[in-house]
């Protein structure tokens, strides 16, 4: 019986070595220099258009109304006092290596009257000229790759307090290149559609002050996919949540000060780590170790699927989560309100970006007609395309104080 018991434990002994050095063979490796950063398709959409918004932070889905709401939250027109408005921005891009890069954009809206508003805007995104050669005697093809949007959208007061809006985007990016040989690239295009929402609380008293709250949502670019070529990979939109909340702070009849904070999430899978199943131990990929999602979840899914993946699949888990929202504070001085000052702060995670910086800006009304200017510093390490760039704004005003909201 002592012999068989040493002969059962000694080939325990043996099956479990063996286990153990095929769970040390088979080790996940994961490919090095991943980036982790979440990748769209026309990310011009979210860059801040005009100046009033860029100077407090990149924020507006729960500020006070202005022209460019529709960017933001056009929710907010049926708060506005003016019958309606035409906006006008240009911001140059990348000033400090060219100067035929930027962004054009223009909205108007209307209130049809005390409980609905209709808005639309233009977006034109330029890339400048560039000249493509074929060797040193070519002349060469003058080209002009740019992307545009167009959208529409309809605001509906649900309550004293509180209104909706459902809008309505074309966009069109063309910036493969068509001009070369054997290329059957195309411009490429979709549609999308953005779900609002605005509230903004009567003036309260307190006790040195008067204050008002406001709060919002927006739901942005929700649409497929697109590709350039038929061959070409599909490539997301840039799907974003929006959620803010802000405070006025009322003085006296010629002075507030309006505080708003603002977080922001792009509603798109994060890229998974790819690796692959070291079988036999030797530390490289073989011909028979195929490459597999070591951590998190596949992203090649569909645009709806796509939006409720991305608040669980980073591969790190839940830290990582919410290592993906953006975050940013503003402030904005209103005198008289003809005269205003602000100021603000981006921030996000430096895995996912790491855009930081700081901003401020200013703000100044001549009967019907508003101009901003905003002026932008960098706080981090990644230089970002709008640094020192000074951007400005203009905003018509018709029917001013038709309606009254405050």
């Amino acid at each position: 019986m002592t012999t068989f018991s040493n002969l059962k434990k000694a080939t325990f002994l043996c099956l479990s070595v063996a286990l153990i050095h095929t769970a040390t063979a088979q080790e996940t490796i994961i490919f090095p220099d991943q980036s982790s950063v979440i990748t769209t398709g026309v990310p011009f959409m979210l860059i801040a258009p005009d100046a009033r918004a860029a100077s407090m932070g990149d924020m507006g889905v729960a500020t006070s109304v202005d022209g460019y709401s529709q960017q933001w939250n056009p929710s907010k027109y049926v708060f506005s006092e003016a019958k309606s408005g035409l906006s006008l921005s240009y911001t140059p891009y990348l000033s400090r290596l060219v100067n035929d890069i930027s962004i054009a954009y223009a909205t108007y809206f209307n209130r049809i009257n005390e409980q609905s508003a209709v808005s639309a805007s233009f977006k034109y995104f330029s890339l400048g000229e560039i000249t493509l050669t074929q060797g040193e005697d070519d002349p060469g093809i003058q080209v002009k790759p740019n992307e545009f949007t167009a959208d529409i959208a309809y605001t509906l007061r649900l309550a004293d307090q509180f209104g909706m809006s459902i809008g309505l985007r074309y966009l069109r990016s063309d910036l493969r290149i068509q001009q070369v040989p054997n290329s059957n690239a195309q411009p490429a295009s979709s549609f999308s559609a953005d779900i609002t929402g605005y509230y903004q609380s009567e003036e309260e008293a307190y006790n040195d002050f008067n204050g008002r709250w406001r709060a919002g949502f927006a739901i942005q670019n929700i649409g497929p996919k697109f590709k350039y070529d038929d061959a070409g990979q599909e490539n997301f939109q840039p799907t974003n949540l929006r959620l803010g909340g802000g405070f006025d702070f009322i003085f006296d009849q010629n002075s507030k000060l309006g505080v708003t904070a603002e977080v922001t999430k792009l509603l798109v899978p994060t890229p998974p780590l790819l690796g692959f199943v070291d079988t036999d131990g030797d530390q490289e990929q073989d011909a028979d170790e195929p490459t597999i999602i070591a951590q998190g979840k596949d992203n090649d899914v569909g645009f709806l699927s796509g939006i409720f993946q991305s608040f669980g699949d980073a591969p790190g888990g839940f830290s990582e989560e919410i290592k993906e929202f953006t975050w940013a504070l503003g402030a904005e001085y209103m005198y008289q309100e003809s005269f205003a000052l602000r100021a603000g702060y981006f921030n996000e995670a430096e895995e996912k970006g790491a855009r930081k910086f700081f901003a401020i800006g200013a703000g100044f009304k001549y009967t019907t007609i508003n101009l901003d200017l905003s002026y932008l510093f960098s706080a981090s390490k990644v230089q970002s395309p709008l640094e020192n760039t000074l951007r400005f704004s203009l905003t018509f005003n018709f029917g001013d104080g038709e309606y009254t909201e405050y």
